[in-house]
């Protein structure tokens, strides 16, 4: 079981540099609006590459810290009968939630848009625009990132689930509670 622990904890580590990194780019996304908000209505200034660049940096944001959003238990659930749960009642379903509707979901997300990035790289899909970013392929691809990371965060929570269900104290599971209260 101290094997289980360590394997939620990598990934949990893992999940959270990514996602305090990726945190980042909402405060580089408001210099970079404020920024085009200027030059085009201060200066008569306007570069396309710009625009979009704010578009990849949103895609990113949200796609890349899903992972980290699930980790700090961030993400929109209705919790009527979830928020006065036991710990043991949470963990359940938790665990039945990971398997039955998170991790398929991501697999079938994965696999239907292989084919779209796949064909996007083929090309080397890039702006309409002249002076566009041309790496719309690469955006694309952080659909595959974002599958990624929210199923190896699902099976942080699988492995987190069985432990508490087996009656194992995981110390990690009280410090981020703590983290996501702050």
């Amino acid at each position: 079981m101290s094997s289980l622990s360590a394997l939620a904890r990598a990934i949990d580590r893992f999940s959270r540099g990514v996602g305090q990194t990726v945190a980042w780019l909402a405060l580089i996304m408001v210099l970079v609006q404020f920024l085009v908000v200027v030059l085009r209505y201060v200066f008569g200034l306007g570069f396309i590459w710009m625009q979009e660049s704010i578009t990849y940096m949103h895609g990113l944001l949200f796609m890349v810290g899903a992972g980290y959003t699930l980790l700090m238990d961030g993400h929109v659930r209705v919790d009527v009968f979830y928020r006065e749960a036991s710990p043991r009642r949470k963990a359940l379903v938790n665990l039945l939630g990971s398997l039955l509707f998170l991790i398929p979901f991501c697999v079938l997300i994965l696999w239907v848009s292989f084919g779209y990035v796949a064909n996007s790289w083929r090309v080397l899909e890039g702006s309409k625009e002249t002076s566009g970013i041309q790496g719309i392929y690469l955006l694309k691809s952080v659909i595959l990132v974002f599958g990624g990371l929210v199923i190896l965060q699902g099976l942080s929570m699988i492995a987190r689930s069985v432990l508490t269900l087996a009656g194992v104290d995981d110390e990690d599971t009280s410090a981020r509670s703590g983290e996501a209260a702050r």
